[in-house]
């Protein structure tokens, strides 16, 4: 386990489920995320700093706040979820409109987002499980457990670029 600005993050283990496996992976990724925005001003998480992007530290919290909560919540759990930072008006709110609230909110609502993702996942017992998403096409609780690998490790690579560009903090 390592402990960054009191985030904790811990390495998955080698020998467990294919379901543990992927929750662990994913746990990992969440406080990476956490750890990569750790210690920045307001100011600093807002700040576009990759000269070639838009995206902001902020954003990509805001943004896969929207992710976490659509695919468990709307998706496995079929209940309907309120876009919080985006809207038909505003398709890339998330990413784009980082005055729209609070900073202290947004993290606060990420870690709410999180939590009941995890709850979600606490009622299934099986990767093969369906369900219908926002398409009506079905999908399996592994699927999208891949898919949420995927945003995160993607995001990730952002958020190094954007965290090295801000303060040259490096590194996991």
């Amino acid at each position: 386990m390592e402990t960054i600005d009191g985030i904790e993050r811990t390495d998955p283990e080698l020998q467990v489920s294919e379901r543990e496996v992927l929750r662990q992976f994913l746990d990992y990724h969440r406080a990476t995320l956490r750890m990569k925005c750790a210690g920045l001003t307001d100011e600093q998480l807002k700040q576009r700093a990759v000269p070639t992007s838009g995206l902001a530290l902020l954003g990509l919290v805001r943004h896969l706040t929207e992710v976490e909560r659509g695919w468990f919540v709307e998706t496995l759990a079929g209940q309907p979820v309120t876009p919080r930072y985006y809207s038909d008006a505003d398709p890339d709110g998330d990413f784009d409109s980082l005055d729209s609230h609070p900073v202290a909110d947004v993290f606060l609502g990420y870690r709410a987002a999180v939590d009941e993702a995890r709850a979600v996942m606490a009622g299934f017992t099986s990767g093969d499980e369906l369900r219908r998403n926002e398409s009506e096409r079905l999908v399996n609780v592994r699927w999208v457990m891949m898919h949420m690998l995927e945003e995160y490790a993607r995001h990730n690579g952002h958020a190094d670029l954007l965290r090295e560009a801000i303060d040259g903090a490096v590194g996991e």
